[in-house]
């Protein structure tokens, strides 16, 4: 199965690595020192399961890699539109493209890009990073991919791609109803990244002060209510259902998006609070927890000296 990796960071630098050693044909799009040291030293991964990758095929320019059965996109959210351009390339009348990205607006620009039946839904949780140049570091013992078609049918491009992630060590399923999925993760990470970059603290001085604990609950409900009008079958109370989870999360755990706040680089905020703003409108839903995560962060939102 030819695989191509669109962003080569800590979501699609761990996967692919994985997709690699159980033997798929996996083309990494990077940049910059990362993929200069991923060209000379191949990829590595450090953590619970350390794994190196001696040589792995990278490039810059999507147009080398030509046609692939699946572009997994993993890209930063305000890389989307750039990326969506890059990939085409790539991209052939059965050529399945699923985005592991964030949030829930994702899929909206990639239907609005390419036929809706070459697209399917996913779902990623790692917690990585890139350590340096080609070196991924896993922070958490979690990994899991979840991916499906949005009708909710078995196709043979999931069950290809379900057997190439299992060969590769990957917790992976095949979901019969992927939109949840993806809701139910946005659900848990709006209110991580909201609460730990806002707070500038872990998740565990939050969910042990009454106060921030509160408010970390409400954050979520306000993401379920916009969820379920939209349609999504989330149970009315998913919040509650999702703090218990935290429960189990350690103390020290934190969200990408506070990693980036503190280095200085761009915020996926727009996209995360911003998009539970922009959802709750179009159906009357009040978000004034994420409209406030989103207000307070607007300034750190592009990075750099302003963060």
């Amino acid at each position: 199965m030819r695989i191509a990796i669109m962003g080569s960071g800590g979501l699609g630098g761990y996967f692919g690595a994985r997709l690699v050693q159980g033997g798929a044909d996996v083309h990494f799009v990077a940049r910059g020192k990362h993929l200069e040291a991923m060209r000379r030293d191949g990829l590595r991964i450090q953590g619970p399961q350390p794994i190196h990758v001696p040589q792995v095929n990278a490039t810059s320019d999507p147009a080398e890699i030509g046609v692939a059965d699946v572009v997994m996109l993993c890209v930063k959210l305000w890389d989307t539109e750039s990326a969506i351009e890059q990939i085409r390339p790539m991209v052939g009348p059965n050529t399945a493209i699923v985005s592991f990205q964030n949030g829930v607006l994702k899929d909206q620009y990639l239907r609005a890009a390419f036929d809706e039946r070459q697209l399917m839904g996913g779902v990623g949780y790692v917690a990585t990073t890139i350590g340096e140049p080609g070196v991924i570091l896993q922070t958490g013992p979690m990994q899991r991919l979840l991916f499906g078609e949005f009708d909710g049918s078995r196709s043979a491009r999931g069950e290809a791609l379900l057997a190439a992630c299992v060969a590769g060590g990957i917790n992976a399923e095949f979901s019969d109803n992927i939109l949840r999925e993806i809701w139910q993760k946005y659900v848990f990470l709006v209110a991580l990244s909201g609460t730990t970059t806002t707070m500038r603290k872990s998740l565990g001085p939050i969910r042990s002060n009454p106060q921030t604990r509160a408010f970390f609950i409400d954050v979520m409900r306000e993401v379920v209510a916009v969820g379920r009008a939209h349609g999504v079958s989330l149970p009315e109370d998913y919040a509650d259902i999702r703090m218990k989870f935290a429960e189990e999360l350690p103390a020290d755990m934190t969200a990408s998006m506070h990693h980036d706040l503190e280095r200085g680089n761009r915020l996926e905020v727009r996209w995360l609070s911003g998009g539970v703003v922009e959802l709750g409108k179009a159906k009357g839903v009040p978000t004034p927890l994420n409209r406030a995560i989103a207000d307070i962060l607007a300034l750190h939102a592009e990075g750099g000296s302003n963060a």
